[in-house]
């Protein structure tokens, strides 16, 4: 069921947000850390639209699978920004998933409307027929994602690996991380038992004993670097090789069919909140905090390990312009090469998957 419930143009709305105080409440998920009070921003939805704005379509619900991924999607859920564009007609429901792969299934299962995905689970989903889309990059991966070994098992280099046991998310940019950098240091798959885990259980299993190393993200990897783990290559390097890694923001093609305004709405809160890291990172410390249950000091640190791309660059060429594209496909073909996906789809599908005109349009 659809509803019709006016707003106010975007740039009224962003003017609202703008204003909001940042030490401000999270979203209704009950996994949130959140504990300060939500911003006092009217909603959109109070005000009606000018004689030359038509009301706009909502739906009675927004449902985000999010990750407890540093960045921007955290400070929109922790202050409500969506909540706060869309009104009081409109719940925004946050649910939490431990990687990409498992938001791809809950996409699968109809359980999402958006999702916070990383480009190998994304580039997995285009060749296996999932009917999404891309219209935002939250960040591109660097040092916040690596593959990391225990300092006592004897390993100083990749091809020490063999023989080894090391845990990573299965479908997951860290997974695809890891196969790449073996693929580069020539140490066959086979050679290495690579098992599926998810983050907060290849914690557990790290300080039990279990394995000898992981590749896996923040801020589960700052856990193993505070234990002593020792950096065998990140993400940023596996990036300078060719192989960039980004977390996308996707929205089903049947969401984005029915109420493409609302799609926009969430890429400009999401282009705020870029503004927010890059121009108050202690605010933008302290809302990621909150929702990862760690220090500012501790986010900050974090979100240094990531690269955010306001709207204005990643409309160019070089993102979803064209270069985002591009990487997906070719993370189709190394993945088909590595055995992880049965086939490729057309060259075009990847391309028809990136969309550009939200971040074009983006306030």
């Amino acid at each position: 069921m659809k509803k019709s419930k006016a707003l106010m143009g975007k740039a009224s709305v962003l003017t609202l947000i703008g204003l909001a105080v940042l030490g401000a409440c999270g979203g209704s998920d009950s996994s949130s850390n959140t504990t300060e009070a939500a911003s006092t921003a009217p909603p959109a939805s109070e005000s009606a639209p000018t004689e030359t704005e038509a009301p706009l379509e909502l739906p009675d619900k927004v449902r985000i699978g999010y990750q407890n991924v540093p960045g921007g999607l955290l400070i929109v859920k922790n202050q409500e920004l969506l909540e706060q564009a869309l009104g009081d007609g409109v719940e925004v429901e946050w649910l939490l998933f431990d990687s990409g792969g498992s938001v791809n299934e809950a996409v699968l299962a109809g359980g999402v409307d958006f999702g916070l995905v990383g480009s190998s689970p994304t580039s997995r989903g285009i060749s296996t027929g999932i009917e999404y889309q891309v219209p935002w990059i939250f960040d591109v991966i660097g040092e916040a994602e690596a593959l990391v070994v225990k300092s006592d098992r004897g390993i100083e280099t990749i091809a020490d690996l063999k023989g080894k046991t090391i845990a990573t998310p299965f479908a997951s940019t860290a997974h695809f991380s890891l196969l790449a950098a073996l693929a580069d240091a020539g140490v066959p798959e086979s050679d290495v038992n690579v098992i599926d885990s998810e983050p907060d259980a290849i914690t557990a299993a790290w300080q039990q004993g279990d394995i000898d190393g992981a590749y896996v993200w923040d801020p589960n990897l700052s856990k193993l670097k505070a234990d002593g783990a020792k950096i065998l290559i990140t993400s940023k390097e596996l990036s300078e090789r060719g192989k960039t890694t980004y977390d996308l923001a996707i929205v089903t093609n049947e969401f984005a069919s029915k109420y493409p305004q609302v799609v926009q709405i969430f890429v400009d809160v999401n282009n705020q909140a870029v503004s927010i890291i890059k121009n108050d990172i202690e605010a933008a410390a302290k809302a990621n905090g909150l929702e990862l249950n760690i220090t500012p000091e501790e986010a900050k640190v974090q979100l240094g390990g990531l690269v955010f791309l306001d709207a204005q660059t990643q409309a160019g060429a070089d993102f979803l312009g064209g270069g985002l594209a591009t990487n997906l496909f070719a993370a189709a073909q190394f993945n088909k090469a590595q055995g992880k996906i049965p086939d490729v789809a057309a060259e075009d599908a990847y391309r028809n998957a990136v969309v550009t005109t939200y971040a074009q349009a983006a306030k």
